[in-house]
């Protein structure tokens, strides 16, 4: 079974990698493949269940949000990530960076304090949304994990 849902991952980068070239559009399938590449790289187990803001848990129980970003420009700034579910009970955030080809680039790790104080200090309608950016949180986060 992991092994087919391991190549409906790896057929569901290449389509939407494609369909980005063909229209310039984009499918919105990043969260899904950040919170697979998540759990396989870092050793998570994803909740399909889970309580608001809470995608993923580790062996000791830590609580994550995982969010995502394609950067498919490394020269344009002002990238953003989802809203950030202020009101879960989650302990970590987790953002997944990938390339154009929607492969994984690098995972950030930042806490929930810092989270909430990040999204605390933006202009009154980002903190509404709970957005940061994506240099906002690369500032502030810990490298969990990268090619090698």
């Amino acid at each position: 079974m992991l092994y087919q849902v391991d190549r409906l991952i790896e057929e569901t980068r290449r389509i939407a990698a494609e369909y980005r070239r063909a229209t310039g559009q984009v499918l919105p399938v990043s969260g899904e493949l950040a919170r697979h590449d998540a759990a396989r790289l870092l050793g998570l187990t994803l909740l399909h269940n889970a309580e608001q803001g809470v995608d993923a848990i580790d062996a000791a129980q830590l609580k994550y949000q995982i969010k995502s970003r394609v950067i498919f420009n490394q020269e344009r700034g002002g990238q953003r990530i989802g809203q950030i579910s202020l009101e879960g009970g989650w302990d970590r955030l987790l953002l997944v960076t990938m390339d154009a080809s929607y492969q994984p680039t690098a995972i950030y790790q930042l806490d929930r304090e810092a989270a909430s104080a990040a999204v605390g200090d933006g202009s009154a309608g980002r903190q509404k949304r709970g957005a940061l950016s994506v240099a906002r949180i690369k500032a502030l986060a810990t490298r969990v994990w990268s090619p090698t």
